[in-house]
């Protein structure tokens, strides 16, 4: 399981390549795609995701009060911080970027869609 642990960490510094901050506006748009499942903003709650304010620089499986599946967690706890290159590779394809994780979604296929998605979560505060 640690070698699994350090192969995520490893695609999170240098699999994704520089995400480039685009258009936060835009990606507030794309995200509605993952507003049946994640919340954010003032109030926010979890749902079947957990809310997603402040997940830039926090660590996979960390949110308290959140159900992650093992998966996650222990990717969290193998070092997997939410940088914006790590959520980049994530976003692309969640089920490839953490295997075993218990997220439905299949991933966004536009690296330019990416970057937007990951700038609107740059702008969400904790």
């Amino acid at each position: 399981m640690r070698a699994l642990g350090l192969a995520i960490v490893a695609a999170a510094m240098l699999g994704c390549g520089p995400v480039a901050a685009q258009d936060a506006t835009m990606g507030e748009q794309l995200f509605s795609r993952c507003t049946v499942c994640h919340d954010t903003g003032a109030g926010a709650q979890n749902r079947v995701g957990p809310e997603l304010n402040g997940i830039v620089g926090r660590r996979a499986g960390s949110l308290p009060g959140y159900g992650y599946s093992e998966a996650l967690k222990q990717a969290g706890i193998d070092g997997l911080i939410w940088t914006p290159e790590a959520l980049a590779g994530y976003l692309a394809s969640p089920r490839d970027f953490v295997h075993g994780v218990a997220m439905a979604f299949r991933g966004f296929k536009s690296d330019d869609d990416i970057a937007d998605v990951v700038a609107y979560l740059e702008t969400l505060k904790g």
